[in-house]
């Protein structure tokens, strides 16, 4: 289909110009990739594939809308790689850039291309903060043909001339919403103006509004436009539950569902939160570990490593890992704290109910936060079940396979997190009443201390 776009780009859903694909094999990619596909067990294209590789692979430009955890990689990461495999790149001027907003996103997508990659002998690097530059230049040096970056590392790259853009051919921008969520609007246009304009273009996005509909009307050219409803792709595998809880409470219910039989991922709002959250529950006997933009690139990769393989059963976070997270069989994921928005909720959830498989999304809700989750649901197109829990609750159970943590029982309440707010690693205020209270159980403790001698 070549028809002009109308003028918003966002306003419709394309079709590829034809019936979508039952299978990889109708859609013409290399005999040999296929037989590797085959060999992953990847046979039957998801919608947003049999939508988008047709058109990719007959090199227009892609205006992609599909929730996270849809398929996109692959209906973007195929075409490029068929598209690209013609050529060998010279030193330091990669033939194709996928842009990505994280350190995780870039991992994920690097593991999920190098093996099609592989096959199609087409050289593949990720380059991502956090890690040593030395390495990435060395890449860049030998050649490489697709180049999974984050802005700013490119942009890093590219201002020591490490890297040169003027012969990228393909052009991904994969999250872009979130890209411009976190300030890398700038920065991608920059990009981009440095990347030859009769490339191809494929972007990908949850949402396409505000700064990624600038990046459409700006660098897309006559874009096919495919979408996948973000709601009819995860409402039949993917439940949502609000448990309103006590404040005092709010804390040994989340470790409890902590010490469940099988994996969880739980979100707090704060670095500090989490690094405490997950301290207690180390020492209540529940194999956690803590993941935020406060530990280095190599950490956060072999926590993630310890997560994936079973090592850890418990990953507390921050947005951190609400995308470029991909775990196969994760069923729960837990809103400790509610996040900030609906887009948020939306992919903080999508971290389960991945290509099909089932998936519960719990958020813990006190009383006083109950109308700001009700709105923020209602904006993410989300109707949650509402039930009020307690800790050590059959309820609880049921609902998510909550348990008493191995080293002999649930705390009190919050005790581990007395004196922090209402959200571990929110300092709050000490009260007179708990100042006396301290004061006065540190006096009898010096006077058992003073007896004792």
């Amino acid at each position: 289909m070549n028809a002009k776009p109308p003028a918003d780009p966002t306003s419709r859903p394309d079709s590829p110009g034809r019936s979508p694909a039952a299978s990889f094999a109708e859609l013409g990619l290399p005999a040999a990739l296929l037989e590797t596909m085959t060999g992953l067990g990847v046979t039957e294209p998801f919608p947003i594939q049999a939508a988008a590789l047709p058109g990719a692979l007959a090199g227009r430009d892609v205006l992609g809308r599909a929730r996270t955890g849809s398929g996109k990689t692959l209906a973007f990461g195929l075409a490029l790689l068929t598209r690209i495999a013609d050529a060998r790149a010279e030193a330091k001027r990669p033939r194709a850039v996928v842009l990505v907003p994280t350190r995780e996103l870039a991992q994920q997508v690097g593991e999920a291309l190098e093996p099609y990659a592989r096959t199609l002998g087409v050289r593949l690097a990720t380059v991502v903060g956090g890690v040593s530059i030395n390495r990435q230049v060395a890449a860049l040096r030998a050649g490489v043909e697709v180049l999974v970056a984050t802005p700013g590392r490119l942009t890093d790259l590219v201002s020591r001339r490490d890297c040169f853009l003027n012969q990228v051919r393909i052009t991904v921008l994969d999250e872009a919403d979130q890209m411009c969520d976190l300030g890398f609007f700038p920065q991608v246009t920059e990009l981009l103006a440095g990347i030859p304009d009769d490339g191809q273009r494929l972007l990908f996005s949850a949402t396409l509004d505000r700064d990624v509909d600038r990046l459409v009307r700006e660098h897309l050219h006559d874009p096919l436009h495919v979408s996948v409803d973000p709601a009819a792709g995860s409402a039949a595998t993917m439940e949502h539950h609000v448990l309103t809880v006590h404040p005092a409470d709010k804390y040994a219910t989340a470790t409890e569902i902590a010490a469940r039989d099988g994996r969880v991922l739980m979100f707090l709002d704060t670095k500090a939160g989490v690094d405490q959250f997950t301290r207690h529950l180390r020492a209540s006997g529940v194999r956690a570990a803590a993941l935020h933009s406060g530990k280095s690139q190599p950490q956060r990769t072999h926590t993630l490593g310890r997560f994936k393989d079973g090592e850890i059963t418990v990953l507390v976070a921050t947005d951190v890992a609400a995308r470029g997270l991909h775990v196969e069989a994760l069923d729960l994921v837990v809103n400790v704290d509610p996040p900030a928005d609906a887009k948020d909720y939306v992919h903080r959830g999508g971290r389960t109910a991945r290509a099909g498989e089932s998936g519960r999304v719990v958020t813990l809700v006190t009383p006083n936060q109950r109308r700001d989750v009700s709105r923020m649901m209602a904006e993410a197109g989300v109707r949650a079940t509402v039930t009020p829990v307690r800790s050590g609750e059959a309820t609880l159970t049921e609902l998510t396979g909550a348990k008493r943590p191995p080293s002999g029982g649930t705390p009190q309440g919050n005790a581990p997190f007395r004196g922090m707010g209402t959200r571990p690693g929110r300092g709050g205020k000490e009260t007179r009443k708990a100042a006396e209270a301290r004061k006065a159980a540190e006096a009898r403790a010096a006077a058992r201390v003073r007896r004792g001698r």
